[in-house]
């Protein structure tokens, strides 16, 4: 690690720490209240609210990240921070009901998929651009699959229209970012989606699926 490129590194990730705080803990709070006097029922509020901080915060920080920072490091340590900061909570049973359930800490998984990924791709393959691709798949990908399921059934489910959607998403932006190869991560995305078993869920298999395929194809 470079330490000129740390220091650089944590200038610019503080502001942009803030500013998710500031989405989760304040813009996600109001947005909730708003759905749930318009009559939203709680669960339908909650999980789009969960799919807006995707979208807000991973989403535009990903996009951000390759022309922002110097090195992965410096986005894994505050992903891993954002990991405790949303999974403190669950241990101590009060849940922001706004974005959280006490059945699903996904959120957690979240976080460190979407550091993890960057920061093992970005050092492998020595393009920032390639690195954050994965964690657009879970931050817009993931998102509209939720957004449409929600909009149709109105609760959480793995139906397949949800995976229609994501395709639509994650495979133009895989061909933009990565070619033929971010296409092919982005089909394989798509499909493992509808996959959760355990603590093991859709975050967790689309950023590590499209990760890998991105691996193998840089070794051949």
């Amino acid at each position: 690690m470079n330490l000129d490129a740390a220091l650089h590194d944590v200038l610019v990730a503080i502001p942009l720490f803030i500013y998710v705080l500031i989405i989760v803990s304040v813009v996600a709070r109001r947005v909730y209240r708003a759905m749930i006097e318009r009559g939203f029922p709680k669960n339908v509020a909650v999980y789009y609210n969960r799919k807006l901080i995707h979208i807000t915060t991973g989403g535009f920080i990903a996009l951000m990240l390759p022309i922002l920072f110097r090195e992965p490091f410096v986005p894994f340590a505050f992903a891993l921070i954002l990991a405790f900061i949303t999974l403190y909570p669950h241990i101590s049973k009060k849940e922001f009901e706004w974005f959280q359930t006490r059945n699903n800490a996904y959120e957690v998984n979240f976080c460190i998929a979407w550091g993890a990924t960057i920061l093992i791709l970005w050092l492998a393959l020595g393009d920032p651009w390639r690195a954050v691709v994965p964690a657009l798949f879970i931050s817009f990908g993931d998102a509209i699959t939720g957004v449409v399921r929600n909009a149709v059934f109105g609760r959480r489910t793995k139906h397949w229209l949800g995976n229609v959607a994501m395709a639509f998403v994650v495979i133009p932006v895989g061909y933009l970012l990565a070619g033929v190869v971010g296409v092919a991560a982005g089909a394989i995305a798509t499909a493992v989606e509808r996959i959760e078993f355990g603590l093991v869920d859709d975050n967790v298999l689309i950023a590590f699926s499209a990760t890998a395929v991105l691996l193998l194809f840089q070794a051949l």
